[in-house]
């Protein structure tokens, strides 16, 4: 199966130009940034310019006494007949100020200490936390009253103050715990390695990678300095005569509004707290979708993501939410008989400048007990197949079109892409496996590998016991050729390739038909490499089950695989046998993989050089002779 394509070598492409990157500045167009901040905002305007426009002293009193809203006293008066509107627009002032600039302090103060106790850590790191787990335990509203009362001056300075020293400790704890993780990583290390200086390591590498922490600290402190400030004033433990929300609650309480009716008295302030909070809390949402990269190329958040995944309706299909119990049963191999067919698959990743298709219309059948091969350079789509295979994809990534048919043990055809999360669960290592690239990544570092393999058993609701659980645990491992006493190690205790094998013994607990292998062998050396490749073929052999066995080592699977296919820009450009592949391939790019392979004898390659260039002009994303 081939498509047509017309290639040619040429002299490398120019780099393009660089430009500044402003791709952040579409994170602003999230709905929720645009409407809490535009609340937020209108809040801040009003605590900037309110009192220049409104010339109503808010102290005056008069003769309208506890006057509902009209034209004339917008919210209303007070029992000395003070007009309500005009203490809201001046205590609007004092209670953004208060709220804003304490969670700025706040917030500085908590990224000082929780960065520099996570990247710098020994005494400084233990002396730092002692003080932070202090404040945290210190009950807060007690605290905040004690340092209230005894500070000389009960104006906003000496709130701000406050607020700032007992909120600081959560936002450290948390960035302290997150630059743990992230000291290590192989970024912040290269950053070592090249001469960084500790300060911009900590600025430029760990903090934009805690921003999501960090806005969300700020702007809950932002929300509980306005909380904290209404409290105190309301307890009377501020100056009264400075207007803001709190002391307006003050003063409705001191008069009794509620035994009046008055209740236009107190609702506009606890309203307007109740606004800003939740305008904070929708701008912290946009905030958290834009900072993370795979949803702010869609523009999607999780739940939206997962209600686009596809672009044609699910059809209620099959029984498969009765749990299997046939584990021990034999169950007749039938050579050549299709178990899964992809019939014009599309897959597409959606960004702001439109759709990316990652997968193109590609069809592939799967026969039991056979191994097809998929290889191609990174990024041709080859991992973006499988996962829309199993129905792992995540937002932005969208099936676009295209059919998966799963043929059941009873010979009944199964729609994968119709069946809804119930069946899906139940379909998954049931039917169909999947053994991820990195075994180190994919097994849960702090669970043992025994409890990992037994929680497939009760995911999959087999009702066995826990004794029946381990010992059929115990046989996968020995099926994988590791000593069942392994079920009690953690998987950094293994080896590279025991890992590996462990991935494959969960793929096989449930007896699946068809297993999808994404780059098995990868990080592994060549020794274990063959071990692994061995066994896999030995169990194929034994359990009949279909590989679909994705890498970029087309050397390997023209001698493992039954057929090979070749993808290239999301395409299956080429599938066939090995031995026709190597014999009469039929596409440019396959023979160019091809030839890119070193002779024994240590002859150069058929041709040389360059970078393999399509007819629509564009370049494959790396040489070809790389791999």
């Amino acid at each position: 199966m081939t498509t047509p394509l017309t290639a040619t070598l040429a002299a490398p492409q120019p780099a393009p130009k660089k430009g500044r990157n402003l791709d952040w500045l579409h994170g602003l167009r999230s709905a929720k940034i645009i409407v809490g901040g535009t609340v937020f905002l209108l809040f801040v305007l009003v605590a900037i310019f309110g009192p220049m426009v409104v010339t109503t002293d808010p102290s005056a009193v008069s003769t309208e006494v506890l006057l509902p809203p009209s034209p004339e006293h917008w919210l209303g008066t007070t029992h000395t007949g003070q007009d309500l509107f005009a203490q809201m627009v001046y205590g609007t002032r004092i209670s953004m100020f208060v709220g804003v600039v304490s969670a700025f302090f706040a917030t500085a103060l908590s990224l000082i200490v929780g960065l520099t106790a996570g990247y710098v850590g020994g005494l400084g790191d233990e002396l730092l936390s002692v003080l932070s787990n202090i404040f945290l335990v210190i009950p807060g509203l007690p605290l905040v009253v004690i340092l209230a009362g005894y500070l000389p001056s009960t104006g906003s300075i000496g709130i701000i103050i406050v607020i700032s020293i007992t909120g600081w400790a959560w936002g450290a704890r948390v960035l302290r715990a997150q630059t743990l993780s992230l000291r290590n990583r192989d970024f912040v290390e290269a950053a070592r390695v090249a001469g960084d200086r500790t300060f911009r390591i900590i600025w430029s590498e760990i903090l934009p990678n805690m921003l999501a922490i960090v806005a969300s600290s700020f702007l809950a402190t932002v929300t509980g300095g306005i909380l904290t400030q209404a409290g105190l004033a309301f307890l009377g433990m501020t100056d009264v005569t400075e207007w803001s929300w709190g002391g307006i609650l003050y003063w409705a309480q001191n008069s009794s509004a509620l035994l009046f009716g008055a209740w236009w008295w107190f609702v506009p302030p606890g309203l307007a707290i109740a606004v800003v909070g939740t305008a904070l809390a929708l701008v912290n949402f946009g905030i958290d979708e834009f900072v993370n990269p795979r949803l702010r190329a869609a523009g999607l958040g999780t739940k939206a993501g997962t209600k686009t995944q596809f672009k044609r309706p699910r059809q209620p299909l099959l029984n498969l939410r009765k749990p299997r119990r046939d584990l021990d049963e034999d169950t007749a191999f039938v050579a050549g008989e299709a178990v899964l067919q992809i019939s014009h698959l599309s897959v597409e990743y959606q960004t702001r400048d439109g759709a990316f298709r990652a997968v193109d219309d590609v069809s592939l059948t799967l026969h039991r007990g056979e191994i097809v091969g998929l290889a191609g350079e990174s990024g041709s789509g080859k991992t973006t197949l499988a996962y829309a295979v199993t129905r792992l994809l995540r937002p932005p990534a969208v099936i676009a079109g295209g059919e998966i048919m799963y043929t059941g043990r009873d010979g009944e055809q199964i729609d994968v892409l119709g069946l809804d999360d119930r069946e899906l669960k139940a379909f998954r290592w049931s039917e169909i496996a999947m053994v991820l690239q990195s075994a180190m990544n994919a097994l849960n570092p702090v669970i043992s590998v025994g409890d990992q393999m037994e929680d497939i058993f009760i995911d999959h609701d087999l009702g066995l016991s826990r004794e029946e659980r381990r010992r059929r645990a115990g046989d996968l491992l020995r099926t994988v050729g590791i000593d069942p006493i392994r079920l009690a190690s953690y998987p950094h205790q293994l080896s590279g390739g025991m890992r590996q094998r462990v991935m494959i013994a969960m793929a096989l607990s449930l007896k699946p038909r068809v297993i999808i292998m994404d780059e098995p062998t990868t990080a592994l050396d060549v020794i274990v490499q063959r071990s692994i490749i061995d066994e896999i073929a030995r169990l194929r052999h034994d359990f009949g089950f279909a590989v679909l066995f994705i890498t970029h080592d087309l050397g390997l699977l023209l001698e493992i695989s039954d057929r090979v296919g070749v993808m290239r820009k999301g395409r299956l450009v080429e599938e066939n046998t090995p031995e026709e592949l190597l014999a009469n391939a039929e596409h440019d790019y396959t023979r160019h993989l091809l030839r890119s392979f070193p002779s024994l004898r240590g002859d150069a390659p058929l041709s040389g050089g360059g970078r393999y260039i399509a007819e629509d002009g564009e370049t494959a994303s790396e040489e070809v002779g790389a791999r």
